[in-house]
């Protein structure tokens, strides 16, 4: 590799959560999971990985199960956290179906969850979380936080506070944070740079509010990307222009709304 282009894809983050929903495993409008698709992913986050980045991924479950299918026109048919508890098992499925994809492209992972399932993974702990990722293993992080009402955008958020994460990688289809739906409105405008606030203030359905609020407090930046751009997994952790990144207003105290042209 040219010596500029080495200096172009070094990574900028020591380690990042990059955060995949369980839709992003599935072939776009169709449910369960796709090994193609799958495997897409897998060489992206090789390719990332292979740069010195650690990376650690927290993975949704809603291509396997939403809990608005368990709501009948007389009410729930399943408890609200029965459903939950559902849904993380969903994520374990998607977790071990990323885990061979890696694993067939030469990776060396670890299957966290965040449930006790010995069988098979391992239970999560933070100190031997940190541990794998220093001995360069790609760590999956399944089962959200273990807690119902709680969604996987929060527990990709927590487990970067918990990991010392420099920031979380949010993999979505479209190119980043829209003022409004790009697919509603072709004029709607794509902001490069947000500051917590902004997000919060104007209601950017960018992640889970309470995701926002933890990474606000702890000024841990996030960055919403197009996964689906061959090359940009490597050009987020390169710290390349890439998607729109949230993160804490300018040192004046000004707030950060940069919009594309």
């Amino acid at each position: 590799m040219p010596e500029e282009s080495a200096e172009k894809h070094r990574p900028q983050y020591k380690r990042v959560i990059l955060k995949l929903s369980g839709e992003s495993l599935a072939h776009a409008g169709e449910r369960g999971i796709s090994m193609d698709e799958v495997t897409v992913i897998a060489k992206q986050v090789k390719q990332a990985h292979e740069l010195g980045c650690q990376i650690a991924l927290v993975v949704g479950g809603g291509n396997i199960l939403r809990g608005a299918q368990f709501k009948g026109s007389s009410g729930e048919l399943i408890q609200e956290a029965t459903a939950h508890y559902m849904g993380m098992l969903a994520t374990v499925i998607n977790a071990l179906a990323m885990q061979d994809a890696l694993e067939s492209i030469g990776c060396a992972t670890r299957v966290m969850s965040a449930i006790k399932m010995d069988g098979v993974a391992e239970s999560f702990i933070r100190r031997r979380a940190i541990r794998h990722l220093e001995k360069g293993r790609i760590v999956i992080l399944a089962a959200g936080t273990g807690a119902p009402y709680v969604t996987t955008d929060t527990a990709a958020a927590n487990r970067g506070l918990e990991l010392d994460a420099d920031i979380v990688l949010k993999a979505t289809r479209v190119d980043g944070v829209y003022s409004e739906d790009p697919e509603k409105n072709p004029h709607a405008i794509l902001y490069r740079e947000l500051d917590y606030d902004t997000v919060m203030e104007k209601n950017l359905k960018v992640m889970d509010s309470t995701a926002i609020a933890q990474c606000r407090t702890h000024q841990l930046p996030i960055l919403i990307f197009n996964f689906k751009k061959d090359g940009n997994i490597v050009k987020a952790v390169s710290g390349q222009k890439v998607g729109t990144r949230i993160s804490p207003r300018s040192a004046s105290g000004e707030r950060i709304l940069i919009n594309a042209t």
